[in-house]
């Protein structure tokens, strides 16, 4: 949950190549323990945004970053550990432990699609990433949330890559 406080901005992103940049944007800010909450409508983006910052954080191309819709948590080795996890099908807080996601989380960096409804049990501290479908290509909201959260989101507003549109605040 973003709060007022919080920074945030908007980008279009009118082709995939946009999105790629902005994950290789975002994943050279990323540090062991830094939490991406990905939301967004089915077909989004959400798994390839993640398969971008997987490739720039160094997971061979030849290894398949797969949505965990049905196995619940991915792990992957770049530089850094890298837990992909999707909570689309979880329906209380109480199973982030059972599938061993906080622990997880500690030692990696984590992508957490369907995560922000759980708030602040799966990270008091990260970035929202929410993705649309926009008329041409898909279009992002990046949030903090904290003051890690603020960290990253302020240094990816400034260093963002200029062939990634920013868009006017809502």
């Amino acid at each position: 949950m973003a709060r007022e406080e919080d920074a945030s901005f908007a980008v279009a992103l009118p082709t995939r190549r946009a999105t790629l940049r902005l994950a290789r944007d975002l994943a050279a800010l990323l540090t062991k323990g830094d939490v991406v909450f990905l939301e967004g409508p089915l077909g989004a983006g959400k798994t390839f945004f993640v398969r971008g910052v997987c490739r720039a954080l160094g997971v061979p191309s030849r290894l398949p970053i797969q949505s965990p819709t049905f196995a619940l948590v991915n792990e992957h080795e770049g530089r850094l550990p890298i837990v992909h996890a999707d909570l689309y099908r979880l329906t209380d807080a109480s199973e982030l432990d059972e599938i061993g996601l906080r622990d997880l989380l500690v030692e990696s960096v984590g992508f957490v699609e369907w995560g922000e409804r759980f708030g602040d049990a799966v990270a008091k501290d990260g970035v929202v990433l929410e993705l649309a479908l926009a008329a041409q290509g898909r279009r992002a909201r990046v949030t903090a949330r904290g003051a890690r959260g603020r960290t990253i989101v302020e240094a990816l507003a400034r260093d963002l890559d200029p062939r990634v549109g920013r868009l006017a605040p809502p």
